[in-house]
């Protein structure tokens, strides 16, 4: 699911077409979770693409991680891999609504 497919859309006064703000859910550990330690050359969404086979979950990965403003992880460095995706995207949903 791409992250803005559930997003709002609206016309400014000027007439320009701008989007509404994305909520993301707040994504608890779980037993499901799996905890890597990365490799050189990791990203959010290669990893998203090899545990959830979709790399534009890569998001899942940042907001579980509190990781703001990057994709490229350093090496060694400790990931938790949400594990419930099907919970998570209907939090996701349900949040922007």
């Amino acid at each position: 699911m791409k992250r803005y497919s559930t997003t709002k859309t609206k016309f400014d006064k000027s007439g320009l077409r701008v989007y509404s703000t994305t909520y993301y859910p707040e994504i608890p550990i779980e037993n499901s979770d799996t905890f890597i330690l990365t490799k050189v050359g990791d990203r959010l969404d290669n990893l998203a693409y090899k545990y959830y086979g979709d790399n534009t979950l890569w998001w899942i990965i940042a907001k579980g991680n509190g990781i703001k403003g990057m994709t490229g992880l350093k090496p060694a460095q400790a990931i938790r891999i949400p594990g419930n995706i099907p919970k998570i995207l209907q939090k996701f949903e349900d949040l922007n609504r």
